[in-house]
């Protein structure tokens, strides 16, 4: 994971936990609309649109943006403290039961230990490729995620310049079926998405996902930049501790992402009735559902 470059200032509170002073912030009564990203590592944390005015001193928020945020409670059981979820660093504390907004919740933040994003510079649409054995299940069980613009199965990673069904199935272009997500990142995270994307495949498993087996299953992230790239290498490494086994899944930058034919495209929506729907992919949506809650 690439880290900014921290002022003194900027460490003492990012890195020791230090507070700056109340009321000094550039952040604190700070109204124009965009998304409240960390400092350090340039994760998106709040948008401007949970922000309130609190007269603490401190810049405050009701709502985090999904995932982007670990809580952990102070030593003395007194507080709790907020961390950025990506590299950790820390942002202030939370409190609840002041009944100053809908949510009884207030997230009291350091400005330093944040950047803001004009609107504008927001970028509206994030995008990820993901493979993890047959693309059917894959789409039906990110369909189900708020914040999912729009999935896509077809095929990416080989070596040929162009693809179809047949010759993916036959090995010939080493591209693996895998589904393009269009994401937009105010509303849910890329550690969200990852988050999903490993609780729905085995990452365990070589070139196989079930009775799907061969390369074109294999699975595989395609990153649509260095700093995506960078971001998710540092979430399997932290992930890679729950396994028993080494996660073999290949982290590369995308080149180009072929869509699939038409009758590969929301197979699930319009083949409910076949069997591989039924016993293969609903399995997969419910638990989906769940996991999201």
């Amino acid at each position: 994971m690439k880290l900014n470059n921290l002022t003194l200032e900027e460490k003492r509170v990012i890195q020791e936990k230090g507070t700056e002073t109340p009321f000094t912030g550039e952040y604190e009564k700070h109204k124009e609309l965009g998304v409240y990203i960390c400092r350090q590592c340039d994760a998106y944390l709040y948008r401007s649109s949970d922000k309130f005015e609190s007269e603490c001193g401190w810049p405050s928020f009701d709502d985090e943006i999904d995932g982007s945020v670990q809580k952990t409670l102070d030593a003395d059981g007194s507080r709790t403290e907020i961390t950025c979820s990506r590299c950790r660093g820390h942002l202030g504390h939370i409190f609840k039961g002041e009944h100053l907004t809908d949510t009884n919740t207030r997230h009291c933040v350091n400005s330093v230990s944040m950047k803001f994003v004009d609107e504008l510079d927001v970028s509206k649409e994030s995008r990820i490729c993901l493979g993890g054995g047959c693309f059917w299940c894959l789409e039906a069980v990110f369909k189900t995620l708020p914040g999912v613009i729009l999935v896509t199965s077809g095929y990416a990673g080989g070596e040929e310049k162009d693809s179809i069904y047949d010759r993916v199935c036959s090995g010939e272009t080493d591209h693996a079926e895998v589904i393009e997500i269009i994401f937009d990142p105010t509303r849910v995270s890329l550690e969200k998405v990852l988050e999903l994307f490993f609780d729905s495949h085995d990452p365990t498993s070589l070139n196989r996902q079930g009775n799907d087996v061969g390369r074109q299953y294999r699975s595989i992230i395609l990153c649509d930049s260095k700093v995506q790239k960078e971001i998710v290498e540092s979430y399997v490494e932290r992930i890679a501790q729950i396994f028993t086994e080494p996660i073999v899944d290949e982290v590369v930058l995308l080149d180009v992402f072929y869509k699939a034919e038409a009758e590969h495209q929301d197979y699930f929506k319009n083949n409910p009735e076949k069997a591989y729907c039924q016993i293969v992919i609903a399995p997969k949506v419910e638990k989906a559902k769940k996991h999201l809650g």
